[in-house]
């Protein structure tokens, strides 16, 4: 259900803040504008958690446990706070958030258009327009499947599907599946794929590999313990290679279980490297597979390193199990580099090779020559314009439910800052026509 002032009709009109987006991100940032007594409204193309509940796979639960699922003024309280929501569980979730808060939401209705205007910005959508002080991009990071140039090769034979348009593995045809891509959506729909009965063949790129559990706990409660998670973006060496590094291999079951490449072979998946181009009907694989799992294990490595060194420090070691190593990632002695598309071993490709944000509503300057947002932790290279939702925007948990918090108190308190020095500004928004 939706808040009790959810509005619909024309949306005409002008207000201080307008909020893009009613995901996670976008309803903290209200929850935030309200604290400090912000005039705003919430824009939401679909429904709430609209992404959430139209662009994501049957099986699916978060990578993160229950007791992260937390957001201003609202956290989990269910019977297992050591479990992984489901997407329903998940939708519902947000959708008492959204009633608790009272967001001023208005659903259904698509932003087309955000532009300068005199004292802010214009944002048109399909029910009108508004004039607004500022405005918050909370529209997130995955709206637009990333898909090689190469994808215009594959064999007219072989049905190709995106992670934004599978569900489950019904809609493919019997027979063999190349999935590309080896993070935590890869791994998890080679997976499922496999246990349909379909032979799968797993293209597998830079990864991180992370266990499920550790000592005990599971590796979130330890990142977020050793202050991994909490670790902020001007703090940290290369802030550009740390906002694209891919999400960990892990998969959310009642078991707890990890989900590994060693987990997949073990499964009789077959591994081969990075997909490199499709020439000829051929698809051809990078043969540096074995390079790309020694650096990922040599990085959980490093990590588990650190959380030993920290339950040293802390002298917490007899409450934690002992040190575990896990056996290194294992690659096929000989390796696949190139598969014959038109022999008919492969039917379906699913594209697995990240999401990016789409801005194409966007027309202000604002953004990189990869089209991505220019900002300095959420505050967008342009007066009055901010963002959330994005990898590691502040902090490396910002990209997860429980990370929008400490995102939108820290921009709420700036923009609130913002609205008061352009408060004397004797241009006044102009009711939109």
């Amino acid at each position: 259900m939706i808040g009790s002032n959810h509005k619909v009709g024309a949306c005409i009109g002008t207000v201080d803040v307008i909020v893009i987006g009613a995901g996670h991100s976008g309803l903290a940032m209200s929850h935030c504008l309200t604290e400090w007594g912000v005039e705003h409204v919430v824009l939401e193309r679909g429904s709430v958690a609209n992404s959430w509940r139209h662009e994501r796979w049957d099986s699916l639960r978060l990578l993160t446990p229950n007791w992260q699922a937390q957001l201003p003024g609202q956290a989990y309280d269910g019977p297992d706070p050591d479990g992984y929501l489901t997407m329903p569980e998940l939708i519902g979730f947000l959708d008492r958030y959204a009633t608790a808060t009272s967001a001023p939401l208005y659903t259904d209705t698509q932003v087309t258009a955000v532009r300068p205007d005199a004292g802010g910005y214009r944002v048109e959508t399909d029910r009108g327009a508004w004039l607004t002080r500022a405005v918050v991009i909370a529209t997130g990071a995955f709206n637009r499947q990333v898909i090689p140039a190469g994808a215009a090769a594959i064999p007219t034979s072989i049905a190709q599907l995106t992670t934004r348009d599978y569900r489950n593995p019904a809609q493919l045809p019997e027979g063999g599946v190349l999935v590309v891509g080896a993070s935590a959506t890869g791994l998890q729909l080679a997976e499922e794929i496999h246990r349909s009965g379909r032979p799968v063949t797993l293209a597998t790129g830079e990864h991180v590999r992370l266990p499920r559990r550790y000592r005990g706990k599971d590796i979130q409660w330890w990142m977020h313990a050793t202050g991994v998670l909490d670790e902020r973006y001007d703090e940290v060496d290369d802030i550009v290679r740390a906002r694209h590094v891919p999400s960990p291999q892990l998969v959310g079951t009642p078991e707890h279980r990890t989900l590994d490449l060693n987990a997949l072979t073990d499964q009789g998946i077959r591994l081969t490297g990075r997909l490199a181009r499709v020439r000829d009907g051929r698809a051809q694989f990078s043969g540096g597979l074995r390079n790309v799992c020694d650096l990922a294990d040599l990085k959980m490595t490093r990590l588990l390193d650190r959380v030993d060194e920290w339950i040293e420090a802390e002298g917490c070691g007899s409450a934690a199990h002992p040190p575990e190593r896990f056996e290194p990632t294992r690659t096929p002695t000989h390796n696949c580099l190139a598969l014959d598309l038109t022999s008919g071993e492969i039917r379906s490709l699913v594209w697995a090779t990240g999401l990016r944000p789409d801005y194409a509503w966007l027309d202000v300057p604002v953004l990189d020559r990869r089209g991505m947002l220019r900002h300095d932790g959420g505050v967008v290279d342009a007066p009055g314009l901010y963002v959330l939702g994005l990898p590691f925007l502040r902090r490396r948990k910002s990209s997860f439910i429980h990370g929008a918090e400490d995102d939108a108190r820290d921009l709420a308190a700036r923009l609130h800052g913002y609205l008061g020095a352009v408060a004397a500004d004797p241009r006044p928004l102009r009711v939109a026509r």
